[in-house]
């Protein structure tokens, strides 16, 4: 009796190793060979990728974008095999399946906004649309992008304040750095003067401040005239802008800005300020309302 229910538990443990042995080995194997391939292939992506690139916030972007695909792909494919494994071992799926389903349901609920933030960080990364360094305003907040995370984006304003934004926030992204800059000059000018020799002038201004040995490198244009924009209450407005390399738009906009006032004051042009005229009105008939003005002198003039 115990020889032929040996002989039995043989049989059935040689056909099990025949079968589903057999296949979990398969499966095994093949998760195995996936992984490698994958690792490999996010290798030769990575390498070929920091090849086209030259700065450290560009690196780390391929960086966080190679292991956040890793991740993704390793998940995908152990829960994949894993699944195949317990279903030749002969455990039901179908409970499992559900329990993990409504356990992943309840997750999303309370984690919804980590969810969004993380694609949200995601897409943010792939799309390349803020770097380490930019000069940024993003959800009401604007400063210098000190670091980009896959969740969260960190600014520092000018007054040095850091900022931590959830990339699930982020709805627009005014990026004021990327590739190149410009710093547009709205110039006021008493009606008096003539436009044509204050443009002039401002080209001259523009023109000698890109040959300047402190902002010759920053530069990339000469100034670009764009005319007359609009008659304001008190002045006419001149708007011109300068081409300038990224984050420098400001440095060369400042000094411009003392360049412009100098050479205003020395030339005689009028900056003007706000000029309110009394009318008294003139009625139908009689004589002009007078008016009072009274003139208060020091005793000493």
């Amino acid at each position: 009796m115990t020889s032929s229910y040996l002989t039995r538990f043989l049989d059935r443990s040689f056909d099990w190793i025949s079968t589903s042995g057999l296949r979990i080995i398969i499966i095994a194997v093949v998760i195995v060979l996936f992984l490698s391939v994958m690792k490999r292939v996010l290798k030769k992506f990575r390498r070929v990728y920091e090849g086209r690139l030259s700065t450290g916030a560009q690196l780390q972007r391929a960086d966080t974008l190679t292991h956040v695909m890793r991740d993704i792909i390793r998940i995908v494919i152990l829960f994949i095999g894993s699944m195949m494994i317990l279903a030749e071992v002969g455990v039901d799926l179908k409970p499992l399946l559900a329990a993990a389903g409504i356990g992943g349901l309840a997750i999303g609920f309370g984690a919804q906004s980590l969810v969004k933030d993380m694609i949200s960080g995601f897409f943010i990364l792939l799309e390349d649309s803020v770097r380490v360094g930019d000069v940024v305003e993003i959800a009401g907040v604007g400063g210098l992008v000190e670091e980009v995370k896959l969740r969260t984006i960190t600014l520092r304003d000018l007054s040095g304040n850091v900022h931590v934004v959830p990339t699930g926030v982020i709805d627009k992204v005014k990026n004021m750095t990327k590739l190149y800059s410009y710093y547009l000059f709205d110039v006021a000018v008493a009606y008096r003067e003539d436009v044509d020799e204050v443009m002039t002038l401002l080209k001259a201004i523009g023109e000698e401040l890109r040959q300047d040995a402190g902002f010759r490198e920053d530069i990339l244009e000469p100034l670009e005239m764009l005319g007359v924009d609009q008659f304001a209450d008190s002045a006419v407005i001149i708007t011109c802008r300068i081409k300038t390399k990224p984050i420098q738009q400001w440095r060369v906009g400042r000094e411009m800005n003392r360049r412009i006032k100098k050479s205003f004051d020395a030339k005689g042009i009028e900056i003007p300020f706000p000029h309110r005229t009394i009318y008294w009105g003139k009625p139908k008939e009689g004589t002009e309302p007078l008016s009072v003005v009274h003139v208060q002198r020091d005793e000493t003039t």
